[in-house]
């Protein structure tokens, strides 16, 4: 949807052409036009765009009528005459036909329709008025979550937990401060600061998203603060030592994990890929010959695709996967049944999961009993802790930070180098994975008491 702000930014090189002019949608039919009035002032004329029979052209077809020019008109009135109009589509009459009506038949005929008009925008005003918290999120989804990667599925579970089933039937601009804080300190009463924070978060931002489109007049959430519920983030830094690797080494076998979850705790250290990257990896991924692991962009968290150079040490353990391989294009597939080829992809939650579990002091219900096995001498430990451990063995064997900076897939914070400096790097990523290999290798199959343990180089 179009906002003012959108508008205000609007240039007269935003014209565009008579052949190609500038158009903006904000949907529900709704076309603007960029132009210009005849004082040269920049304007968008609006128009409802809707379907109906045209008599000069003797079939049904897309036809248009005007409802307003902005900034002589607001968009929220501009919305309400479309909103007018299409209650006369919904019921069967075209608007442009009754226009022209009102024009032949006079100022009784005039007077009725604007009665009627009033009328059924009253009915929009309480409809609007009458938008319950749940009819905001829904209306958020579908304008705004759907555009992320997992089409909002990730907030959805949250929101319907915490968020709609404590203030789902409220209006919208009933809530106050008081209820968004009820429900945050009844998240908080869990335990899990992070989360609160990001439920705050995105709280906040689905009334923001009500407040640009003027269905609220003020955000319930505006002078909230993290550090009052979940405090303030702060930042993991946990990277495992040599000798917790040597360590998790012997312990993994007394886990009682799944062979695949163990060569994906290798392929993280090993690659330094995130752990959602890794579930979704496909066997048309990886290439034999070449022994890279091409993540797909639609994988990557900042949406560019991954070239990886696996180490002869990674690269045993995608054999290790090759050989109990039950999904022809998982690599870590979702077994739900005995005997049937897995459709999914397992969720990178199982894994944290499962690692989660073996260092817990008491084992959860319907959970493994193989409590505390993979706690190691520095604490907790989770998957993404992996990947900054073997970036941080990287800089001690040597690696310049650019390059395990691309190791990791990091976007170039300088903007000019980004554009300027597109030189390629993959040998140079290729030889830092290479050395982490190696020094894993080491620290896999020899006795700790012998190995010298690195500095940072």
């Amino acid at each position: 949807m179009i906002t003012e702000l959108e508008l205000k930014a609007l240039t007269h090189n935003d014209i565009g052409t008579k052949a190609k002019p500038k158009r903006l949608r904000d949907g529900g039919g709704l076309v603007g036009q960029v132009g210009q009035d005849r004082a040269g002032r920049l304007v968008v004329s609006f128009s409802y765009q809707f379907r109906a029979f045209i008599p000069s052209k003797n079939k049904e077809g897309i036809t248009s009528i005007a409802v307003g020019q902005w900034p002589k008109s607001t968009l929220k009135a501009i919305r309400k005459q479309r909103d007018i109009y299409r209650l006369e589509v919904n019921e069967g009459r075209n608007p442009v036909a009754l226009k022209q009506a009102m024009a032949l038949t006079g100022k009784a005929q005039t007077a009725e329709i604007k009665a009627q008009a009033k009328k059924r925008l009253i009915a929009i005003d309480e409809a609007n008025a009458r938008m319950t918290v749940k009819d905001l999120f829904e209306r958020w989804e579908s304008l705004a979550l759907c555009k992320r990667k997992d089409k909002g599925a990730e907030i959805r579970r949250m929101f319907d937990k915490d968020v709609i089933s404590e203030m789902g039937a409220m209006a919208v601009e009933d809530v106050k401060k008081r209820h968004i804080v009820a429900m945050l300190d009844k998240v908080s009463e869990r335990g899990v600061g992070r989360m609160v924070n990001l439920m705050l978060a995105q709280v906040r931002q689905m009334f923001r998203f009500a407040l640009d489109r003027e269905w609220i007049e003020a955000d319930p959430t505006a002078m909230l603060k993290k550090e009052n519920f979940g405090g303030k983030d702060v930042e993991r830094d946990r990277v495992l030592s040599e000798s917790e690797i040597t360590a998790l080494r012997n312990k993994l076998p007394l886990a009682k994990l799944t062979p695949q979850t163990e060569s994906a705790i290798w392929l993280m250290l090993s690659t330094c890929c995130r752990v959602g990257e890794l579930s979704k990896a496909k066997w048309s991924d990886i290439n034999w010959e070449k022994k890279h692991w091409l993540i797909p962009a639609s994988d990557t968290k900042n949406g560019r695709e991954h070239l990886i150079a696996l180490s002869p040490f990674a690269f045993k353990q995608i054999l290790a996967l090759k050989m109990i391989q039950s999904s022809p294009t998982w690599i870590f597939p979702v077994t739900k049944q005995v005997g049937t080829t897995p459709k999914e992809h397992l969720h990178e939650k199982s894994f944290s999961k499962q690692i989660r579990d073996r260092q817990r002091l008491e084992p959860l219900k319907k959970r493994t009993k193989a409590v505390g096995i993979l706690l190691l001498s520095g604490g907790e430990w989770t998957p993404h802790d992996l990947r900054r451990t073997g970036a941080t063995l990287m800089g001690e064997l040597g690696v310049d930070g650019d390059v395990i900076e691309r190791c990791l897939n990091h976007v170039e914070p300088n903007r000019m180098k980004r554009i300027y400096q597109r030189q390629r790097t993959e040998e140079a990523k290729a030889q830092a994975w290479a050395l982490l290999g190696e020094r894993l290798d080491m620290l896999c199959n020899a006795d700790m008491s012998k190995v010298v343990t690195l500095n940072a180089a």
